[in-house]
């Protein structure tokens, strides 16, 4: 069925919507996503504060707005990033380029990933809304990953030791079951990623909130480092011909 042409009144509504998540945005990369006000950006945009609500119900709706936005690029970027790799069982070369694209998009918007994955803004609780696009980065290194594991590529991992890994993981396991990437991952296999996720975005918050200052002189440098290394803790950098930089 094809979709119903947008009237003229919609699209007007779409462009000046368009027009407050931009200026929005201007000001998470001057202020932080904390001061964040509905008023400021009206008067960015030429509006008197009533107005602008026509538009946003709130400062709420204003940043899940934003968070929507700002995780899509985030994914896309990764996920084209990896999708330039013409070979699909380089899993290293697909892992790096992944992760140079997360380092490359956030670099690039130190405002939005503050608000993506910095200090909660008080009395914000982000809706149901924003789990979708917060997921297509993490879906992208699984995917990766549960690539080299259907390939052969990953190696035994060895026994999980601690007790009750298997249920402390079962959400994530059930999450990758359910997007069909890997239907039996052993729990050690989601215990790496998990790992290998969160540090690809500690290393990155480390670099933008200034906590690498007079220890790594090179943040490029040491995020490749830091990549390939989890590449090979997860089982897939092994044997590569891919190095840093």
């Amino acid at each position: 069925m094809t979709a119903a042409p947008r009237t003229a009144r919609a699209l007007a509504r779409a462009t000046i919507t368009r027009e407050i998540v931009a200026a929005a945005r201007a000001r998470l990369a001057a202020e932080g996503p904390a001061s964040l006000s509905l008023r400021a950006v009206a008067r960015d945009v030429g509006m008197v504060s009533s107005a602008v609500y026509r538009y946003v119900e709130n400062r709420d709706a204003l940043l899940t707005l934003l968070i929507v936005e700002c995780y899509d690029e985030l994914g896309a970027a990764v996920e084209h990033a990896d999708a330039r790799i013409a070979d699909r069982g380089d899993v290293t070369a697909r892992w790096l380029a992944a992760c140079r694209a997360v380092r490359g998009w956030s670099v690039g918007h130190p405002g939005e990933f503050a608000l993506l994955y910095g200090t909660p803004v008080p009395g914000y609780a982000a809706p149901r809304d924003t789990v979708d696009p917060a997921i297509r980065l993490v879906l992208v290194l699984v995917g990766i990953v549960a690539d080299a594991y259907r390939d052969g590529a990953v190696p035994p991992l060895g026994p999980t030791v601690e007790s009750g890994l298997a249920t402390l993981v079962a959400g994530a396991r059930d999450v990758v079951a359910a997007r069909g990437l890997i239907d039996d991952a052993p729990p050690e296999l989601v215990v790496r990623t998990l790992m290998a996720w969160t540090t690809v975005l500690g290393t990155v918050s480390f670099e933008l909130f200034g906590h690498l200052a007079g220890s790594v002189d090179d943040p490029e440098a040491w995020f490749d480092v830091v990549s390939l290394r989890l590449a090979a803790d997860l089982g897939i950098g092994l044997g590569q011909a891919v190095s840093p930089g």
